[in-house]
């Protein structure tokens, strides 16, 4: 698979899994939490695709 292709999909996966984390417990779907925990899932899910695609 392309490497940006699979950058894409772990970037997009990783920052709706982190955007997911504060429902775990109980917290807003919309909060700040949610944008942090999106954002770091969104840039591990970056690091983790580039490295698979190597």
């Amino acid at each position: 698979m392309d490497r940006k292709k699979l950058i894409w999909i772990f970037m997009t996966v990783g920052s709706a899994a982190g955007g997911y984390m504060p429902l775990l417990w109980g917290g807003a779907s919309f909060s700040l939490s949610s944008v942090i925990l999106s954002a770091i899932g969104g840039i591990a899910g970056i690091f983790i695709g580039f490295k698979l695609g190597s």
